[in-house]
This record gives C-alpha cells, sequence and structure tokens, in this order.
C-alpha cells in the first residue's frame, strides 16, 4: 500500500451529486425569497399612492416679518430655501440639486445657488446658471396665513422655468 486513498467512481459521483444538490437547495431558497420580497412590494402601499391630507405635510416655518425683501435663507431642517424677493413675493426652492442630489449652497457674495459636487449654479429664483444640473431647483408652494409663512413639503414641483405665479404674496 502506498497510502494513498483511491476513491472509487461511484464515490466520487456521490459527492459531487450531493454538491449539486445543496447548489440547488441553496439557489432554491434565493429564487424563492426574491419572489416573496418581489410579492410584498407588491402588496405594500407605495408612497406615491398615498394621498396624505394637506395638514400633514404643511410645515410652519415662520412669520413673515422673519423674512426681509431680498433675503436668501436657509431651511436645514425642511431641506429647503425661503427666497423673499425685493417686491415681497416670497419663493420656496428645494436645497437638493437636480443632477445627482447633493445640498446646494447659498453664495451671498456672488448671489447665486451653488452646488458643491459638480459646480452647477443657480440664481436666486433656483434657475439653472451653469450646468451639468439638468433643470432647475424644485419648488414647493408656499401659503401665508394669519402672517405666519408656510410650506407645502408634500407638492415639490419640478420645473422647466420660473414663472411669476410660483411667488406668493402676504396681503
Amino acid at each position: 500500500m502506498s497510502g494513498r486513498i483511491e476513491h472509487t467512481g461511484s464515490e466520487h459521483q456521490r459527492v459531487r451529486r450531493n454538491f449539486l444538490k445543496r447548489l440547488w437547495q441553496i439557489l432554491g431558497i434565493i429564487a424563492l425569497a426574491e419572489f416573496l420580497w418581489f410579492i410584498l412590494s407588491l402588496l405594500k402601499p407605495s408612497k406615491e399612492n398615498h394621498k396624505s391630507r394637506p395638514a400633514d405635510t404643511l410645515r410652519v416655518i415662520g412669520s413673515v416679518e422673519e423674512f426681509p425683501a431680498g433675503s436668501v435663507t436657509p431651511d436645514r431642517v425642511n431641506r429647503l430655501y425661503i427666497v423673499r424677493e425685493e417686491d415681497g413675493g416670497f419663493l420656496a426652492l428645494s436645497l437638493t440639486c437636480p443632477h445627482l442630489g447633493c445640498s446646494v449652497l447659498w453664495n451671498e457674495e456672488c448671489r447665486q445657488f451653488d452646488c458643491p459636487c459638480h459646480s452647477s449654479a443657480f440664481d436666486r429664483r433656483g434657475i439653472v446658471l451653469s450646468s451639468p444640473a439638468p433643470r432647475p431647483l424644485d419648488y414647493l408652494p408656499v401659503i401665508i396665513e394669519e402672517g405666519k409663512l408656510k410650506v407645502d413639503l408634500g407638492s415639490i414641483t419640478r420645473r422647466k422655468r420660473f414663472e411669476s405665479n410660483q411667488l406668493t404674496y402676504a396681503l
């Protein structure tokens, strides 16, 4: 005897068969898990289909007097900027860059929003000054009631341009 263990053909086939059997079991479990995940995602209501009441998404940002004419005020908690035009109109802009989702910063010296990730720039109304941003900053509706400035966080709107009806004025 040489100390070498020789495998017979049938033993090799049995080992191979057991290996393949285990492999197929594992792949079957993975496929079943994927299938169940898919089914559960269909049964779970999506956020897009959920109609929330306006009161659920309406946030009081502050009083009208807190925002001087010509100012741009960040609200990091609600991820937006409040822009008050010189004529008193209010505009709420998302601080999320539409290019890749980075947070834009207000540059007071240049009077523009700058994206630190890829150098997109936007004017005070959120219009693209330099790309790669594909469109203006999203805007959110502003409501003024009893001297309080409120923003509807559930109605973020993509836009192609600035339009005067995006401004809200205190009466």
